[in-house]
């Protein structure tokens, strides 16, 4: 089940947007906590009555990590921001995967599980949607609170969907998935990702994006009944983008797999 649109966007409806000049970017790395709980400006929202994805910052090679345990379970790993895109337009982060899940599939809702994805919010302008959109936004936020997001990006590991594919998220038109990584050649090896949120955001709605309200890394199984191990590295914004590592393809030369996004 996917964390921003399930019951509609309820496991991050808590998000309460920080004052830019509260942010610490560095405060935010992994590496630099104490193995143990999940220390701020990260945190752990669930849905109640649900099993939940646990969560806990480990020692990996020598570095501190985030560890995700599923198991027919769901929950998110949240940090609150309100950045400008313009001057932060690069997200870089390292996943581990341990397994595929069976059943994942990015065009089903059912399928709507995956071992390790990672959500950028937005501060999304209702005013810019339809008639029929703003609706159902609202009625989430009278539901959940006023911070449900209105647009989201989220990078996938996907099972079998070909790196590059941009698509509607099967629940919502308002969060566009990108996978990032696919299959399992690369199982249980770190993998690192340097995507441009800006360009990515124009891909999936057609328009620039608004201010960044949030990142979430999860693990969820919830729909699919499977089990998931995944791990988490630091999670950085830039201002430029950093070399392209090894096995990344640039966002330029991606193809498109994508329906526009309304």
């Amino acid at each position: 089940m996917t964390l921003l649109v399930s019951l509609p966007f309820l496991l991050i409806a808590s998000l309460v947007l920080a004052e830019p000049n509260q942010i610490n970017l560095d405060a935010a790395r992994f590496s630099m906590m104490e193995p143990g709980n999940i220390q701020p400006p990260w945190r752990v929202t669930g849905l109640r009555g649900r099993p939940r994805t646990e969560y806990r910052l480990v020692e990996d090679g020598g570095k501190v990590v985030v560890e995700a345990q599923s198991s027919a379970s769901v929950a998110a790993l949240v940090w609150d921001l309100s950045l400008d895109p313009t001057e932060y337009p690069v997200i870089h982060w390292e996943w581990r995967v341990a397994n595929l899940l069976e059943s994942s599939d990015i065009a089903t809702r059912k399928g709507d599980d995956f071992p390790a994805r990672v959500y950028v919010t937005f501060d999304y302008d209702l005013r810019r949607l339809s008639w029929l959109a703003r609706t159902k936004i609202r009625v989430a936020r009278l539901l959940y609170g006023d911070s449900v997001p209105a647009a989201a990006l989220c990078y996938v590991w996907d099972r079998e969907a070909p790196a590059g594919t941009v698509t509607r998220n099967a629940y919502t038109e308002r969060v566009g998935m990108i996978v990032v990584e696919s299959g399992g050649e690369r199982l249980n090896e770190w993998v690192p990702v340097t995507r441009n949120i800006y360009d990515d955001f124009v891909r999936a709605f057609h328009e620039e994006p608004p201010r960044i309200s949030g990142i979430v890394l999860t693990t969820d199984t919830d729909d699919t009944g499977e089990s998931a191990r995944a791990w988490f590295g630091d999670v950085m914004l830039s201002v430029a983008p950093r070399e392209v590592q090894s096995g990344l393809v640039p966002n330029q030369q991606e193809k498109d797999h994508d329906r526009p996004i309304e």
